[in-house]
């Protein structure tokens, strides 16, 4: 069997990458669980090198990256350079939260007169099974948020390649292979599987204990229950993405043209394939936003091409099921009208057709908005109450002082990850405090998050040492040997806050 990479612009073949065999994929996971011990007892540092190591790779590869990337995914060279240059700096910012160290919560207690003296510590899971996103093939791709993540906490990483960019999947994979062996990295860090059956297969091998996914709903809940029907479960971490709120307070629809300026160019930013992408936008009655977002998506005419021809066709499908649920088309602008090209649409619906288990609460992954207009605070908090989990919800008012704006805050936060206000939820900063995951079915895991610090956490697990010698202890946590705290983390001995 092989995986054939087409061109978006005109459904040409640019080659084929054959899917790994079981042999294949046997001997991977076996080198990887190999890799496992030393991944987990080596210095966080030492993890930091080899991630800079990688980032130093991608930086030296990016013109060769960018123009594969744009053949297989008419992203635009503007787009990948920015985004080839993210992947590199989110490889060294989790180098970098390793070595902090904070993200093993080492806990000393030696004093108390209730318990023998406990250490804990969270230790890495073990080989981890990635399947990067089809919109993002640098930044959530096969070198992306999941495995930099998973590798900084420890673990060994089996990438699965994405079928929308395979070419790049795999020379991604082959440069920063070529990388960690030059850094000194233990053989079987990382590696690259590619095929539909060899996915599954990955997933339901014992020696995986975790899987990291970005993508589609169908993809990620189909991969949850193969990991949740094995006979030793493993968590999945997916983000899956959903319809992403917008809401205007009537203080804000003051400021409705530019608002519509921002949202149009925020659901139509990579053809509308953005797991963050805006898809309903709540406005005051009277207001006609409709129009006026309408109006400014003709005025913008995309040309959008979408990544596969199955995601191009889902486009007309989900313009087709959002009218059969009570839509109506405000405007309707047709496509390239070559390869994998899609149209671009705003439709309307009345609030009253927000009810659970409608098709206008579903995410077209594409450039199509719909916009509901509300009469007074109640009705929107109530509809507002019935969508599904999101990653993320954005409030523009009317400024500090709206006094609307605080309500609408509350009201998003029990559905979303994240809140913005005045910003536009497309383009998530790996950083320390960011939170890019949400309620079901946003995310399977509303806990965690697949962007920012706390994305090692769902790497690792906390393992308590009672009564054990310091010798037979993990290094970062030892006291009596010389010299003490060779991890230099910081560690709370007695409850006291020590650092590195």
């Amino acid at each position: 069997m092989m995986t054939t990479s087409f061109s978006p612009r005109d459904g040409r073949v640019l080659g084929e990458v054959g899917d790994t065999s079981a042999d294949q994929l046997a001997s991977i996971v076996a080198a990887a669980t190999t890799a496992a011990p030393a991944a987990a007892d080596v210095a966080p540092a030492v993890r930091r090198r080899w991630l800079d190591a990688i980032a130093d790779a991608i930086d030296q590869h990016a013109g060769e990256l960018i123009k594969l990337a744009d053949s297989e995914t008419a992203l635009g060279v503007p787009r990948l350079t920015g985004e080839v240059n993210r992947v590199a700096e989110q490889l060294r910012f989790y180098g970098r939260v390793a070595a902090d160290g904070a993200y093993l919560g080492v806990v000393v207690d030696d004093s108390t007169p209730i318990a023998p003296r406990l250490v804990r510590i969270n230790r890495p899971l073990g080989p981890v099974a990635v399947f990067g996103a089809s919109n993002f093939p640098f930044a959530f791709g096969v070198v992306g948020n999941d495995t930099a993540s998973a590798l900084a906490a420890g673990c060994p990483v089996v990438a699965k390649a994405h079928p929308a960019h395979v070419l790049t999947s795999v020379r991604l994979a082959e440069i920063a292979t070529a990388a960690l062996t030059a850094a000194g990295a233990p053989a079987g860090l990382f590696d690259l599987v590619s095929g539909l059956q060899v996915g599954v297969d990955l997933v339901r091998t014992p020696e995986i204990k975790a899987v990291g996914f970005t993508g589609s709903q169908g993809g990620g809940l189909a991969l949850w229950k193969i990991a949740n029907e094995r006979e030793i479960v493993i968590p999945v971490y997916a983000e899956m993405g959903t319809v992403n709120p917008v809401v205007v307070t009537p203080a804000g629809a003051a400021d409705l043209a530019e608002i519509a300026k921002g949202f149009v160019g925020s659901f139509t930013l990579g053809s509308g394939q953005f797991c963050s992408k805006p898809g309903l936008l709540f406005a005051p009655k009277g207001s006609d936003a409709g129009r006026v977002v309408a109006d400014v998506l003709t005025d913008v005419s995309p040309t959008p091409y979408m990544l596969t021809s199955a995601i191009a066709a889902n486009v007309t499908v989900g313009v087709h099921n959002l009218v059969e649920a009570g839509a109506s088309v405000v405007t309707r602008l047709a496509g390239p009208g070559t390869g994998w090209s899609a149209e671009s649409a705003v439709l309307t619906a009345p609030i009253s057709a927000l009810v659970p288990g409608s098709k206008l609460l579903e995410e077209v992954f594409g450039p199509v908005a719909v916009v509901v207009e509300y009469s007074d605070a109640q009705e929107l908090h109530e509809a507002l109450g019935v969508l599904q989990g999101s990653l993320a919800g954005s409030v523009f008012g009317g400024g500090d002082n709206d006094p609307d704006l605080a309500a609408t805050v509350s009201a998003l936060a029990g559905q979303v990850g994240r809140v913005t206000v005045g910003d536009w939820p497309t383009g998530v900063a790996w950083s320390w405090a960011q939170q890019h995951g949400g309620p079901w079915p946003s995310t399977s895991n509303p806990a965690t998050t697949s962007v920012g610090a706390a994305a090692l956490d769902r790497f690792v697990r906390p393992i308590a040492y009672q009564s054990v010698p310091d010798g037979a202890l993990p290094a970062g946590t030892r006291e009596a040997v010389d010299p003490a705290n060779p991890w230099h983390i910081p560690r709370r001995i007695n409850g006291k806050l020590e650092l590195a």
